[in-house]
This record gives C-alpha cells, structure tokens and sequence, in this order.
C-alpha cells in the first residue's frame, strides 16, 4: 500500500503539479481498490485543491481510472 505513497511523492516533484494531480498519476491503471484510493485521497490530497461539495464526484472519478 505504501506504493501509492511513493508514487505520489515521485510524481508531486514536479514542479507545478498538484496534490490531486499527483495522486491521479500515481493510481492510473494500477487497479487499486476504492478503499484504498479513498484512504490516500484523503490523506495526500490538500483540502484546498478540491471544493467539499465535490469529493463524491472526484472519488467516483478517480475510482474509475
């Protein structure tokens, strides 16, 4: 599971990446469960880079990638 965390910490040094940005690149086709991806979402990704209002609608997302 700490692979998520180590792909995202890659891909977030890029200069002018996003936290969201980050972790979408880092789950991209790697098949991980929604738990999964909902336990790094909320602990990687800033709450300023996502209204709260959306959340459901960017995990439905990012489940689907």
């Amino acid at each position: 599971m700490r692979s998520i965390e180590r792909r995202f910490q890659k891909e977030y040094k890029v200069p002018g990446t996003s936290t969201y940005i980050a972790l979408v690149r880092a789950i991209k086709g790697q098949g991980f469960s929604r738990s999964v991806i909902a336990r790094w979402f909320n602990q990687l990704v800033d709450k300023a880079d996502y209204s709260r209002s959306d959340k459901e609608d960017i995990l439905q997302n990012l489940y689907s990638l």
